[in-house]
């Protein structure tokens, strides 16, 4: 298949998961994981109707924007680990940082974009399936990590992201889903005074986005399925 016809096949697969939940395929934002992806290659998947791309590592993030990859694409968003010494190569560079996991990343964040005169909108990364291996907050972490986030004046909390265990087989992920969506509508409802803004609920992969979709995602992450099998990685 080419990269055309594997966006379009995605694409369907978003629509027939959403109408098969009983939900608007509108609500469901794809973003192309363009991890160890060419300039070429990230512009050939916009043309092909990808409209929001994600970026994983702050190098890949930083010469992509140098060389306008991402041009003609409506948001780039931030969804690899962040490192507190390089939040100054992303605040202000892309439209959402998804893996805001701590306390002193998201000061940090605040600070740079104070610097800035922006506000900067994030998502809170929920470590939901508790692996040591991954980051994230813990979901007894969250309630006081979102209320400090909606306490800075220069981010905007707007929802919630998780990558659950690695699937085992259709369905294995869905209670991971399910809890996630609790804690998304938890946060929504305990600060109604940031309700209009806390609007992404941003879970699944290549591998389960459907079942991501069935239980509540506004947002899912898709790379494999969109590129193929991905490259190996340049080292620096």
């Amino acid at each position: 298949m080419t990269l055309t016809n594997r966006i379009q096949a995605v694409q369907e697969q978003v629509r027939q998961a959403a109408l098969q939940a009983g939900r608007d395929p509108g609500e469901i934002t794809l973003c192309a994981a363009t991890k160890v992806q060419t300039d070429d290659t990230i512009r050939q998947a916009i043309a092909a109707g990808i409209r929001v791309c994600g970026e994983n590592r702050v190098q890949e993030l930083t010469a992509h924007l140098e060389q306008m990859a991402y041009a003609g694409a409506q948001e780039v968003h931030f969804i690899g680990h962040l490192q507190t010494n390089k939040v100054k190569f992303v605040v202000g560079k892309v439209d959402l940082i998804q893996s805001v996991d701590s306390q002193r990343l998201l000061l940090a964040i605040d600070q740079q974009a104070e610097k800035l005169g922006l506000r900067q909108d994030i998502l809170l990364e929920v470590n939901i399936g508790r692996e040591e291996s991954k980051g994230g907050c813990l979901p007894d972490e969250l309630p006081a990590l979102a209320e400090l986030a909606a306490s800075l004046d220069h981010v905007r909390l707007r929802g919630l992201m998780a990558i659950p265990p690695v699937s085992t087989g259709c369905g294995a992920n869905r209670p991971y889903f399910s809890a996630m969506r609790q804690l998304y509508v938890d946060i929504q409802t305990k600060m109604s005074d940031n309700q209009g803004s806390i609007d992404h609920l941003s879970m699944g992969m290549s591998a389960d986005f459907a079942d991501a979709i069935a239980e509540g995602a506004t947002l899912i992450r898709v790379g494999t399925a969109l590129f193929g099998p991905r490259p190996p990685m340049k080292r620096p």
